[in-house]
C-alpha cells in the first residue's frame, strides 16, 4: 500500500461513520481509528505494525578491574555492567514519541514485572502522525522502563531492559 492509498482510506475513514478499521497484508498492517476513538484527540489516527529489530545483546567486559582506589568507582560500575548483562535492552526501531498506553484513558501496555512474549505489543511511538505499535521480538520478563512516556526518542535508544530468563 503507498502513501496515497493510506491517505486516501484516512480521509475515507474520517468522512464516515466508521470507528475503526483494521487492514492485514502479509507482513503489513494498518488500523485507521476515527477521531472519536481517542478521547482528546484532533484528528484521525492510524497505527501500522511494522517489525522491530532484534535487540543487541550488551558484550561483556573483557578486562578485570584491578583493586586501586581509582578502580573501586569502576569496580561498582563494572558489577553493576554485569548485573545488567544478562537482560537485554529492547531498542527503538525508530524516531518519534515514545507512548506506553494505546490511549490517554487506558492502561500501559507493560509494567516492570510483566511477562511479555514475542509479539506483545509493549509501546507506541508516534512518527508523522502515524501511531506504530511496536511489537517485542524477545519473550521474557520487563525490568525496566527507560524512556518516559510521551517523550521523543532516537532510532536504536533503548526503552525496555528485559530479562529473557
Amino acid at each position: 500500500m503507498n502513501n496515497k492509498e493510506i491517505h486516501d482510506l484516512v480521509k475515507l475513514i474520517d468522512n464516515s461513520q466508521i470507528a475503526e478499521f483494521k487492514l492485514e497484508q502479509g507482513d503489513f498492517s494498518i488500523t485507521i481509528r476515527s477521531k472519536d476513538f481517542f478521547k482528546g484527540k484532533g484528528t484521525t489516527q492510524f497505527v501500522t505494525s511494522v517489525p522491530s529489530p532484534s535487540p543487541a545483546i550488551p558484550a561483556p567486559s573483557a578486562s578485570p578491574v584491578e583493586a586501586s582506589p581509582v578502580a573501586k568507582t569502576e569496580k561498582t560500575e563494572k558489577v553493576s555492567e554485569e548485573k545488567n548483562s544478562k537482560y537485554i535492552e529492547f531498542k527503538s526501531p525508530m524516531v518519534g514519541t515514545f507512548y506506553r498506553k494505546p490511549s490517554p484513558d487506558k492502561e500501559v501496555f507493560v509494567k516492570v514485572g510483566d511477562k511479555v512474549n514475542k509479539g506483545d505489543v509493549v509501546c507506541i511511538i508516534e512518527a508523522m502522525k502515524l501511531f506504530n505499535e511496536i511489537e517485542c521480538e524477545i519473550s521474557g520478563t520487563v525490568v525496566k522502563v527507560l524512556a518516559d512516556d510521551q517523550t521523543p526518542v532516537e532510532f536504536d535508544q533503548a526503552l525496555f531492559l528485559i530479562d529473557p530468563a
